[in-house]
Formats: structure tokens, C-alpha cells, sequence
């Protein structure tokens, strides 16, 4: 590995995927201020993901709707603009 070039500070952080609730301890040096009772009786920071190895549709194969912020209205909204030239 190149020196000086991969974050410091990895610790145990909790990764909570917010569509289905499912939990995993992991480490990482991402920034967080939340933090979490895990099932070892430790309070650990906790990182919320939209999707995770649970609930993507390639791990599942199962299609999932899943629209953050409106991406798809804006989607449409963008494409039909530069359709309509």
C-alpha cells in the first residue's frame, strides 16, 4: 500500500440500511455522530444506508422501488426537456 494516501481512525462503526432495518458491525474511518447499542451490549457509531447486501436487488433478486429525494421525478423532468428540442 502507497504511504499517506488511506484515512486513519478506523474503528467498529454500525452500518443500519434505513429500508429494511438490517444491521452489520464493521470497521471504517467514515465521520458519524450518531451512535448505536449493538448486540454485545457496546454503544458503537452508527452509519445509515439506504441499501445494503440485503436489500439491493442484485443480492435478492427481487426489483425494489426505491425513489431518494425525488431522483426519479427529476429524472423524467430532465429527459423530457431534452426530448421536447
Amino acid at each position: 500500500m502507497k504511504k499517506g494516501i488511506h484515512p486513519e481512525g478506523y474503528r467498529m462503526v454500525v452500518f443500519k440500511d434505513t429500508s429494511n432495518e438490517h444491521m452489520f458491525l464493521t470497521r471504517s474511518a467514515a465521520p458519524t455522530k450518531e451512535t448505536i447499542l449493538w448486540e454485545d451490549g457496546k454503544e458503537y457509531p452508527v452509519i445509515k444506508v439506504e441499501i445494503s447486501n440485503t436489500s439491493h436487488p442484485f443480492y435478492t433478486g427481487k426489483s425494489m422501488f426505491v425513489d431518494t429525494a425525488g431522483r426519479i421525478e427529476k429524472f423524467k423532468n430532465r429527459y423530457a426537456k431534452k426530448t421536447t428540442k
